[in-house]
């Protein structure tokens, strides 16, 4: 029987953060995963770190996610130190594009608005279309402007798993593909973690196993109602430098393939594509950028997002269960660098974030009163 003083159930990008995060202070951390079989939704991440627009409904959400994105490059830069694997983030801000007048007044009242909330911590500048042609000279004549924030940038999510992954090992954790979890329960003061192929004692426990938090949450005490929703992704051959920032349906890679998505799609656990789907990707993005229109499309793939009721995060501690905690998010790339150096900490016994405190499942049981 493998022990450890961390299970880290899930090993994708929320996992793989926290993982690091804890084995980077000295704890002794097992990620416990279920394979390539897995739904994995870092597969299909379109690698943004990305703060505009987020938290319009919770503004503590885009507070949490300009934590993360401030310390994204110090964690990039420690990575590569430890590991050789470079994430490729950069931050030369990104642009949300618009292709309307009334689209753009709409953006516009809509961050003003998140300014206000985080009382001008989030900053961002309208550009009309000729600005707009000044970063991206080869911008469609259809694109009536954008936002841009400065917060904003892009990295590369496999690359990014792959070091955290590594940083886990350079620190003495370890890696246990041991197939599905079936079952967790308590064992004293630790947790007996049954997965298809191996048992582990862990001290404390982290479900950070995206869909599958949806079955293990009630073993312990927890509520997570998450369900799927797909993206479907596009991926060009490698071509010159055309977009030198990301937007949020398109972005150039290092390599110089170009990414070209997303769609939101409520198909259940398929995580395939669609041709009719795809169309419209396309479509919109030589809009964007006409020199698309000859270009070679290589790849397409769809992948599901963990996805909360309400669309944010979903952090909490078990009362019934001590030790053992839940971790859900969509934004697994924008928010790994909080993951590994905020939220770690929280599960090792130090204060939890002030940011988090809205996303709690209590917020999915709120009964609104009858009227009299």
């Amino acid at each position: 029987m493998q022990q450890c003083d961390f299970a880290v159930i899930g090993g994708g990008l929320v996992g793989s953060a926290i993982a690091y995060g804890l084995a980077s202070q000295g704890h002794q951390v097992s990620i416990v995963d279920e394979g390539d079989v897995s739904y994995r939704a870092s597969r299909g991440n379109f690698g943004l770190v990305w703060v505009q627009g987020k938290g319009q409904e919770i503004p503590l959400y885009s507070q949490w996610s300009m934590r993360s994105a401030s310390l994204w490059s110090a964690l990039s830069q420690e990575l590569a130190e430890l590991t050789g694997v470079t994430t490729q983030h950069h931050n030369p801000g990104g642009v949300h594009l618009c292709y309307s007048q009334a689209e753009l007044t709409s953006r516009e009242a809509d961050l003003k608005a998140l300014a206000r909330a985080t009382n001008q911590q989030f900053q961002f500048n309208m550009l009309d279309h000729d600005q707009l042609r000044e970063l991206i000279p080869e911008i469609g004549e259809s694109v009536t402007g954008a936002s841009w924030s400065s917060w904003d940038g892009h990295a590369n999510p496999l690359y990014l798993l792959r070091a955290l992954q590594a940083g886990v090992g350079f620190h003495g954790g370890s890696l246990l593909p041991v197939g599905r979890v079936k079952r967790i329960r308590r064992n004293g003061e630790s947790y007996i973690i049954e997965g298809g192929q191996e048992t582990i004692l862990a001290g404390r426990v982290i479900l950070a196993a995206g869909l599958g938090n949806r079955e293990l949450a009630p073993q312990v005490g927890l509520d997570a109602p998450l369900v799927p929703n797909r993206g479907e992704i596009l991926v060009t051959e490698r071509m010159r430098p055309l977009l030198n920032l990301p937007t949020t349906y398109l972005r150039q890679t290092g390599e110089g393939s170009m990414l070209m998505g997303d769609s939101h799609e409520d198909v259940g656990f398929n995580d395939g594509t669609e041709t009719p789907i795809l169309a419209q990707i396309a479509q919109r993005a030589v809009r964007a950028l006409p020199a698309l229109a000859t270009t070679r499309v290589v790849r397409s793939w769809g992948a599901l997002r963990v996805m909360t009721p309400d669309g944010y995060p979903l952090y909490q501690a078990s009362e019934s269960h001590p030790g053992v905690f839940v971790a859900c998010c969509h934004s697994g790339v924008t928010l790994a660098a909080a993951h590994a150096k905020c939220l770690a900490p929280w599960f090792a016994g130090a204060e939890a974030p002030a940011e988090i405190s809205p996303f709690t499942a209590e917020r999915f049981h709120v009964q609104t009163p009858v009227p009299a």
